[in-house]
Protein backbone atom coordinates (compact mmCIF):
# COMPACT_ATOMS: atom_id res chain seq x y z
CA UNK A 1 0.00 0.00 0.00
CA UNK A 2 2.74 2.49 0.65
CA UNK A 3 4.90 1.66 -2.29
CA UNK A 4 1.62 2.56 -4.47
CA UNK A 5 1.22 5.84 -2.44
CA UNK A 6 4.66 6.51 -3.51
CA UNK A 7 4.05 5.70 -6.85
CA UNK A 8 1.01 8.44 -7.10
CA UNK A 9 3.00 10.94 -5.66
CA UNK A 10 5.60 10.83 -8.35
CA UNK A 11 2.73 11.21 -11.04
CA UNK A 12 1.67 14.70 -11.73
CA UNK A 13 -0.39 16.55 -14.69
CA UNK A 14 2.31 18.34 -17.11
CA UNK A 15 2.06 22.12 -17.61
CA UNK A 16 1.33 21.74 -21.36
CA UNK A 17 -2.08 20.26 -20.27
CA UNK A 18 -3.14 22.65 -17.65
CA UNK A 19 -5.26 25.34 -19.78
CA UNK A 20 -6.30 22.36 -21.81
CA UNK A 21 -7.71 20.54 -18.67
CA UNK A 22 -9.32 23.73 -17.00
CA UNK A 23 -10.92 24.97 -19.93
CA UNK A 24 -12.50 21.46 -20.53
CA UNK A 25 -13.78 20.88 -17.78
CA UNK A 26 -15.33 24.45 -17.09
CA UNK A 27 -17.16 23.79 -20.72
CA UNK A 28 -17.87 20.65 -19.22
CA UNK A 29 -19.67 22.30 -16.02
CA UNK A 30 -20.92 24.63 -17.55
CA UNK A 31 -23.13 22.41 -20.40
CA UNK A 32 -23.68 19.42 -17.76
CA UNK A 33 -25.55 22.75 -15.73
CA UNK A 34 -27.64 23.92 -18.59
CA UNK A 35 -28.69 20.25 -18.99
CA UNK A 36 -29.87 19.48 -15.74
CA UNK A 37 -31.58 23.30 -15.16
CA UNK A 38 -32.91 23.96 -18.42
CA UNK A 39 -34.07 20.50 -20.08
CA UNK A 40 -36.65 18.55 -18.12
CA UNK A 41 -35.70 15.08 -19.60
CA UNK A 42 -32.29 14.34 -17.40
CA UNK A 43 -31.39 11.42 -20.14
CA UNK A 44 -29.42 14.11 -22.55
CA UNK A 45 -27.49 15.41 -19.11
CA UNK A 46 -26.68 11.99 -17.74
CA UNK A 47 -25.49 10.87 -21.23
CA UNK A 48 -23.28 14.17 -21.78
CA UNK A 49 -21.72 13.26 -18.37
CA UNK A 50 -20.81 9.98 -19.25
CA UNK A 51 -19.39 10.61 -22.63
CA UNK A 52 -17.60 13.24 -21.72
CA UNK A 53 -16.50 12.10 -18.30
CA UNK A 54 -15.05 8.99 -19.98
CA UNK A 55 -13.05 12.10 -22.40
CA UNK A 56 -11.96 14.21 -20.49
CA UNK A 57 -10.97 11.20 -18.33
CA UNK A 58 -8.57 9.88 -21.29
CA UNK A 59 -7.14 13.29 -22.16
CA UNK A 60 -6.25 13.58 -18.19
CA UNK A 61 -4.42 10.26 -18.69
CA UNK A 62 -2.71 11.48 -21.99
CA UNK A 63 -1.26 14.39 -19.72
CA UNK A 64 -0.06 12.54 -17.16
CA UNK A 65 3.97 13.51 -16.30
CA UNK A 66 5.32 10.70 -14.29
CA UNK A 67 8.65 11.38 -12.27
CA UNK A 68 10.93 8.97 -12.87
CA UNK A 69 14.88 8.61 -12.70
CA UNK A 70 17.49 6.15 -14.64
CA UNK A 71 19.10 4.50 -11.49
CA UNK A 72 22.24 2.89 -13.82
CA UNK A 73 25.15 3.75 -14.90
CA UNK A 74 24.38 6.51 -17.47
CA UNK A 75 27.95 6.21 -19.65
CA UNK A 76 27.22 4.95 -23.65
CA UNK A 77 23.26 4.39 -22.79
CA UNK A 78 20.99 5.50 -24.89
CA UNK A 79 17.40 5.21 -23.00
CA UNK A 80 13.99 5.74 -24.90
CA UNK A 81 12.68 9.25 -25.55
CA UNK A 82 9.25 8.47 -24.99
CA UNK A 83 6.62 5.92 -23.52
CA UNK A 84 5.51 4.00 -26.48
CA UNK A 85 5.89 1.10 -28.90
CA UNK A 86 9.24 0.37 -30.90
CA UNK A 87 8.06 0.83 -34.62
CA UNK A 88 11.17 0.87 -36.72
CA UNK A 89 14.56 -0.60 -36.48
CA UNK A 90 16.41 0.32 -39.43
CA UNK A 91 20.03 1.25 -41.09
CA UNK A 92 19.04 4.14 -43.20
CA UNK A 93 20.88 6.87 -45.02
CA UNK A 94 20.55 10.12 -42.96
CA UNK A 95 21.29 12.94 -45.24
CA UNK A 96 20.01 16.20 -44.10
CA UNK A 97 22.74 16.11 -41.31
CA UNK A 98 25.25 13.24 -41.00
CA UNK A 99 24.93 11.97 -44.82
CA UNK A 100 25.58 8.83 -43.86
CA UNK A 101 24.48 6.13 -42.55
CA UNK A 102 22.57 5.68 -39.33
CA UNK A 103 20.64 3.21 -37.37
CA UNK A 104 17.04 4.35 -36.50
CA UNK A 105 15.25 3.26 -33.86
CA UNK A 106 11.71 4.75 -33.74
CA UNK A 107 8.69 4.82 -30.80
CA UNK A 108 5.54 5.50 -31.27
CA UNK A 109 2.89 6.94 -28.53
CA UNK A 110 -0.57 6.28 -28.87
CA UNK A 111 -3.18 8.49 -27.25
CA UNK A 112 -3.10 6.49 -24.53
CA UNK A 113 0.78 7.03 -23.80
CA UNK A 114 2.59 9.54 -21.13
CA UNK A 115 4.04 12.38 -24.04
CA UNK A 116 6.46 14.27 -22.02
CA UNK A 117 10.02 13.32 -23.91
CA UNK A 118 13.00 12.77 -22.16
CA UNK A 119 17.16 13.57 -23.35
CA UNK A 120 17.94 10.03 -24.38
CA UNK A 121 21.74 10.74 -23.67
CA UNK A 122 24.03 12.52 -21.65
CA UNK A 123 25.92 15.60 -23.21
CA UNK A 124 25.26 18.35 -24.90
CA UNK A 125 22.32 20.29 -27.30
CA UNK A 126 24.49 20.93 -30.15
CA UNK A 127 21.27 22.87 -32.30
CA UNK A 128 17.71 22.84 -32.24
CA UNK A 129 16.07 22.80 -35.49
CA UNK A 130 12.28 22.91 -36.13
CA UNK A 131 10.49 21.94 -39.40
CA UNK A 132 7.10 22.52 -40.69
CA UNK A 133 5.66 19.83 -43.27
CA UNK A 134 2.52 17.51 -43.32
CA UNK A 135 0.46 15.67 -40.85
CA UNK A 136 1.06 11.69 -41.93
CA UNK A 137 0.47 9.18 -39.49
CA UNK A 138 2.60 9.00 -37.31
CA UNK A 139 3.67 5.53 -37.90
CA UNK A 140 4.20 5.55 -41.42
CA UNK A 141 7.65 5.88 -42.83
CA UNK A 142 7.06 8.70 -44.74
CA UNK A 143 6.11 10.72 -41.66
CA UNK A 144 9.33 10.90 -40.16
CA UNK A 145 10.83 12.96 -43.17
CA UNK A 146 7.51 14.65 -44.28
CA UNK A 147 5.65 15.64 -41.03
CA UNK A 148 5.92 18.33 -39.06
CA UNK A 149 8.94 17.75 -36.76
CA UNK A 150 11.65 19.58 -34.52
CA UNK A 151 15.16 18.24 -34.74
CA UNK A 152 17.38 17.87 -31.84
CA UNK A 153 21.21 17.12 -32.38
CA UNK A 154 22.57 15.83 -29.39
CA UNK A 155 26.82 15.47 -28.52
CA UNK A 156 27.50 12.72 -26.15
CA UNK A 157 30.74 13.31 -23.50
CA UNK A 158 32.96 11.51 -25.94
CA UNK A 159 32.31 13.30 -29.27
CA UNK A 160 29.41 10.44 -30.76
CA UNK A 161 26.50 12.30 -32.16
CA UNK A 162 23.06 11.67 -31.61
CA UNK A 163 19.80 12.77 -33.47
CA UNK A 164 16.47 12.80 -31.54
CA UNK A 165 13.49 13.72 -34.07
CA UNK A 166 10.01 14.92 -32.71
CA UNK A 167 7.51 13.91 -35.21
CA UNK A 168 3.88 15.46 -34.83
CA UNK A 169 1.55 12.79 -35.87
CA UNK A 170 -2.33 12.99 -38.11
CA UNK A 171 -4.01 14.48 -34.71
CA UNK A 172 -0.99 15.90 -33.25
CA UNK A 173 -0.60 20.16 -33.96
CA UNK A 174 2.21 21.21 -31.27
CA UNK A 175 5.78 20.28 -30.68
CA UNK A 176 7.09 21.68 -27.54
CA UNK A 177 10.81 21.56 -27.47
CA UNK A 178 13.06 22.11 -23.88
CA UNK A 179 15.96 22.14 -25.88
CA UNK A 180 18.42 24.97 -26.40
CA UNK A 181 21.43 25.30 -28.39
CA UNK A 182 24.14 25.02 -26.74
CA UNK A 183 23.09 23.65 -22.94
CA UNK A 184 24.01 20.93 -21.64
CA UNK A 185 21.50 17.98 -20.87
CA UNK A 186 21.05 14.57 -19.05
CA UNK A 187 19.11 11.46 -19.26
CA UNK A 188 16.13 12.44 -16.39
CA UNK A 189 15.52 15.66 -17.64
CA UNK A 190 12.23 16.24 -19.81
CA UNK A 191 13.27 17.32 -23.58
CA UNK A 192 9.77 18.29 -24.70
CA UNK A 193 6.37 17.47 -25.63
CA UNK A 194 3.91 16.48 -27.94
CA UNK A 195 0.12 16.61 -27.92
CA UNK A 196 -2.05 14.15 -29.25
CA UNK A 197 -0.48 11.29 -30.88
CA UNK A 198 3.09 11.46 -32.42
CA UNK A 199 6.42 9.36 -32.48
CA UNK A 200 10.32 10.20 -32.05
CA UNK A 201 13.18 8.76 -33.94
CA UNK A 202 16.68 8.22 -32.39
CA UNK A 203 19.42 7.97 -34.90
CA UNK A 204 22.49 6.17 -34.06
CA UNK A 205 26.19 5.44 -35.07
CA UNK A 206 26.63 2.33 -36.69
CA UNK A 207 27.83 -0.61 -34.64
CA UNK A 208 25.82 0.76 -31.87
CA UNK A 209 24.09 -2.50 -30.04
CA UNK A 210 20.30 -2.31 -30.06
CA UNK A 211 18.81 -3.13 -26.81
CA UNK A 212 14.87 -3.64 -28.26
CA UNK A 213 13.23 -5.17 -30.46
CA UNK A 214 10.22 -4.39 -33.06
CA UNK A 215 6.76 -4.43 -31.15
CA UNK A 216 7.90 -3.73 -27.95
CA UNK A 217 6.72 -1.14 -25.05
CA UNK A 218 9.31 1.08 -24.20
CA UNK A 219 9.09 3.50 -20.99
CA UNK A 220 10.59 6.59 -21.10
CA UNK A 221 13.79 7.49 -19.25
CA UNK A 222 13.52 4.14 -18.24
CA UNK A 223 14.00 1.38 -20.82
CA UNK A 224 17.52 1.41 -22.54
CA UNK A 225 17.22 1.23 -26.37
CA UNK A 226 21.01 0.44 -27.15
CA UNK A 227 24.44 1.02 -25.67
CA UNK A 228 26.84 3.07 -27.38
CA UNK A 229 30.16 1.39 -29.16
CA UNK A 230 33.00 2.97 -27.21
Amino acid sequence: MGRRIRKLKNVRIHREGTDTLVYGLTAIVAVALILWFYVDNKIPFWSFVVVFGVVYSIVVNFFRCPKRFFDEDTEDIVVAPADGRVVVIEEVVEDEYFHDKRIMVSIFMSLFNVHANWFPVDGKVKFVHHQDGNYHKAWLPKASEENEHADIMLETPDGKDILCRQIAGAVARRIVTYAKDGEDCYIDEHLGFIKFGSRVDVYLPLGTEICVKMGQATTGNRTVIARLKK
